[in-house]
């Protein structure tokens, strides 16, 4: 018996649907020595989102070009080397041929393409009994037909974020007994860590330090490896309302960080924030990017909707408008300082854009904030980070519990992903926002409902 059939008897069949390949074009590199089939509805499905500017149509385009590349002169219905490195194979299953005993299509009454392909998976489970034949999709509800049908499912997890719970806050609070520390910290105004801390804090880890009498913010200055205290600043007419919100403010207004993140509930302030510190250092930047990635309804285009582009997706973008409103609306409506606000509108200093629209600008000596970047898959984070040029300082803010998007939960989304990869990071502070301050109102329904 050869090797490859000596690894039969114990690798698996994975069959990827068309939700884990627009996640991840290499996602069929990520099954160690385990074999891989594509129904052919996922070639097909991959045809339909092959053109476009969004990150799901690169996927789909560099998955076409991958497969082509590997199978050149040879048959895609028989089993082709993945890579050279790895004794994993793939190939392409057809459309079932052969009667099935049970069929997706029948049972659910409808063929469209989830259920295509759950008969592929079922074939397979067929011509290969002795082996494991698991569905892999991002897509909830089809693992979960897959399982009343039999089957084996699972989501793709390469990426995932094992511990949410566990994820970095960037925040710690210390209580001491006596005075010394705190005074310390208002005298000299920074302390080095090891006269208080038993370990090294991460890069630019923020402390709140109280006892019955007083308090004192301090954040990590690796370089000097110090804990140096923070000073409570403004941005543009808005004032920090807590420590968390303190915090926030020095990470964005401190140049040596480059890459900001704010994850709280709605109402915790981190968009105003944001924007606020914009506006403030409006001069240290060329350009004030605000976006957001647009979850369409129903998960259609906004192609769809009436209207030219910017009637297209001002409903999308009215959450940025409004905390501008917002901003603009701690100054008198004559004063220079909410007309400056128009100014930078009318000007283009200031931009309000769906993410889609900012691909293949330049982004250097920008101050560049993605609201509401839970909705972001880790590719699209990466692809917006790697493109910051000179000058230039990102700010993603976001809810990784409050998921638009059927493919992303609070595990696999870009913005836990880059939480989780980026701490301890030089040029990198993350700030968890916790306690509301929209009204009582908001700050019950965020605890009760």
């Amino acid at each position: 018996m050869d090797k490859r059939k000596k690894s039969e008897q114990t690798s698996k069949i994975f069959v990827l649907d068309t939700s884990v390949i627009l996640f991840d074009h290499l996602a069929i590199k990520n099954f160690q020595e385990h074999d891989i089939v594509i129904p052919i509805t996922v070639l097909e499905e991959l045809d339909q989102f092959k053109k476009g500017n969004d990150t799901v149509n690169f996927e789909a385009r560099q998955f076409i070009r991958f497969i082509d590349s590997i199978s050149l002169g040879q048959n895609l219905n028989n089993w082709v080397k993945i890579s050279d490195d790895k004794n994993s194979l793939l190939k392409v299953f057809m459309d079932v041929t052969d009667p099935l005993i049970i069929d997706a299509t029948k049972i659910f009454g409808d063929r469209k393409n989830d259920h295509l392909i759950l008969n592929a998976t079922l074939s397979t489970k067929n011509s290969f009994p002795n082996r494991q034949v698991i569905l892999v999709s991002k897509d909830v509800n089809l693992r979960l037909k897959a399982r009343s049908l039999g089957l084996l499912s699972e989501d793709y997890e390469t990426g995932k974020i094992k511990d949410v719970e566990g994820l970095y806050k960037g925040i710690t609070q210390l209580e001491w007994s006596d005075t010394e520390v705190i005074e310390k910290f208002h005298s000299i105004q920074k302390v080095n860590y090891a006269e208080i801390l038993t370990q090294e804090p991460a890069c630019n880890h923020f402390f709140l330090f109280k006892n019955q009498k007083n308090s004192a913010l301090a954040y990590y200055h690796k370089p000097s490896g110090n804990l140096e205290k923070i000073e409570k600043l403004n941005a543009y007419g808005i004032k920090p309302k807590n420590a968390e919100q303190t915090f926030a403010l020095h990470a964005l207004f401190n140049p040596e960080i480059q890459l900001v993140t704010i994850q709280g509930v709605a109402g915790t302030g981190k968009t105003l924030l944001a924007l606020a510190s914009a506006i403030e250092q409006r001069a240290q930047f060329r350009q004030i990017y605000l976006a957001r990635p647009i979850v369409p309804l129903s998960n259609k285009d906004i192609g769809f909707l009436p209207g030219d582009a910017q009637q297209k997706v001002n409903p999308y973008m009215e959450p940025l408008w409004d905390n501008l409103k917002l901003i603009q609306n701690q100054f008198k409506e004559t004063s220079k300082d909410a007309q400056r606000i128009n100014e930078m509108i009318s000007s283009e200093k200031l931009v309000v854009t769906p993410l889609a629209y900012i691909r293949g600008r330049s982004l250097s000596n920008i101050m560049f904030i993605i609201d509401e970047a839970q909705n972001l898959t880790p590719l699209e984070v990466k692809t917006i980070i790697t493109r910051a040029g000179e000058g230039t300082k990102i700010v993603f803010t976001g809810d990784i519990y409050q998921i638009d998007t059927p493919y992303l939960d609070s595990q696999s989304n870009g913005l836990s992903f880059l939480i989780d990869r980026f701490k301890n990071q030089l040029p990198y502070a993350h700030i968890t926002l916790e306690k509301g301050e929209r009204s009582n109102l908001a700050n019950l329904a965020n605890n009760l409902l």
